[in-house]
């Protein structure tokens, strides 16, 4: 009666599970057509005419812009009234010789209900079209924002409904609850464009980062030797992160020299030493006191001179606004994480307990630097890392603990 009554329950939670996907990937679906729809409605371009020119002066100072040998270089410049603005496209090479003060005569188009588009030049009605499309999609960026919200909690949804029977039930909701979490912080805190990327493309990056890190993260606190093909895309991930936001390359450094063969080692590593009752577990243990200490002090001085070397690295990027006291706190910062990070994937290849413990200490650094960086997203990820650090390092303890259990009566019966 009771095995009857267990079947059902995990029928109808199946049976949720399958109804809020459909309901999330329906959700999705209709914000991305609206969005879509939203972008391409162009037509009040028939309503548009030449109202007059004016000369539109350069709003910034030469050089504000901080290009550097980009192919499209937009300058804005505004009526002295501050009425109406134009940007114009500069290529680098002109760019480069645009002096403080330019002016450009615009041409100001006007509907008779007051809306208002400038070029600097006699537009055409498909100049019309484009700009108003140019429009619509700032104006549709919270739109499509949600859109990737909605379905990455959809694919979450997907995951451990597929897969539901890996999954214990506080697994399954702490997997979900930090995915709705990041969701909801990203459309809440919208990422900026920068170094010439659109905001949309970096927040699906962090997205698509979070979701891989805290499925990665399970898996290791499982003692799943799968953890590791998970990792390789969290590698891929992060390392397209650093190059577009061109920023942290020591973590990008040792991402790509070291964390990628790495997964691949400990993946198999971890499958020739699979637990004696389940396979599916993979035997962990723990590490020596005095080889705790000389992995700090080890830690220690690569944080010193790795962050000194990148603080010599004058790379321009949008973050931090220019504040160079803050890009070198945070070249120290990534120095350290990045050593952590290494000795981190040392203690996992070596399948010891201590890895927990460097996990920690990367979450806490590396959500510092994601505050300063204004990368809210992120911070979800690390109440992520937080939380399954303490899941795992339990989970881990105790299998630890009752492998040395089970190994006294061995000891004893071999002295006898």
């Amino acid at each position: 009666m009771k095995g009857n009554q267990s079947a059902r329950t995990v029928r109808t939670v199946r049976i949720v599970k399958l109804a809020f996907i459909v309901i999330t990937a329906a959700a999705a679906l209709f914000l991305a057509i609206s969005s879509a729809v939203s972008i391409n409605d162009t037509g009040d371009a028939d309503k548009y005419s030449l109202s007059g020119t004016q000369i539109f002066v350069r709003v910034t100072a030469a050089g504000e812009e901080e290009y550097e040998d980009e192919t499209v270089c937009p300058v804005e410049f505004k009526t002295p009234d501050g009425k109406y603005t134009l940007t114009v496209n500069y290529s680098f090479e002109d760019w480069e010789n645009l002096p403080t003060g330019a002016s450009v005569t615009g041409y100001i188009y006007e509907t008779p209900d007051g809306s208002s588009l400038c070029f600097d030049r006699e537009a055409t009605h498909d100049d019309i079209k484009a700009a108003l499309k140019d429009e619509n999609a700032t104006e549709s960026t919270p739109l499509v924002g949600a859109a990737m919200a909605v379905a990455l909690v959809c694919i979450a949804l997907a995951v451990i409904t597929i897969w539901d029977r890996i999954f214990t039930a506080y697994e399954q909701i702490w997997f979900i609850s930090i995915m709705v979490l990041a969701a909801a912080v990203s459309v809440m805190f919208p990422e900026e464009d920068c170094n010439g990327i659109n905001g949309l493309i970096i927040m699906a990056l962090y997205l698509a980062d979070t979701f891989l890190n805290i499925l990665c993260e399970l898996l290791i606190s499982k003692q799943s030797k799968w953890n590791f093909i998970v990792s390789i895309f969290v590698e891929i991930t992060e390392i397209v992160i650093c190059i577009v936001l061109a920023y942290r390359f020591a973590t990008l450094a040792s991402t790509l020299f070291f964390w990628l063969p790495c997964d691949i080692i400990s993946f198999i590593n971890w499958h020739k030493h699979p637990d004696k009752a389940d396979d599916e577990l993979t035997q962990v243990r723990t590490l020596k006191g005095w080889q705790e200490a000389a992995i700090i002090a080890g830690i220690v001085v690569w944080t010193v001179g790795i962050g000194y070397l990148l603080t010599t690295i004058n790379i321009d990027t949008d973050l931090f606004a220019g504040n160079d006291t803050i890009r070198v706190v945070v070249c120290y910062l990534d120095a350290c994480v990045s050593a952590v990070g290494v000795v981190n994937g040392v203690f996992i290849l070596l399948r010891l307990r201590e890895q927990w413990i460097a996990w920690y200490i990367s979450a806490l650094l590396e959500a510092v630097i994601n505050i300063i960086s204004g990368q809210f997203v992120l911070l979800v990820l690390k109440v992520g890392y937080i939380t399954n650090t303490t899941y795992g390092y339990i989970k881990w303890t105790k299998y630890i603990k009752g492998l040395e259990k089970s190994a006294v009566p061995e000891r004893i019966e071999k002295k006898n």
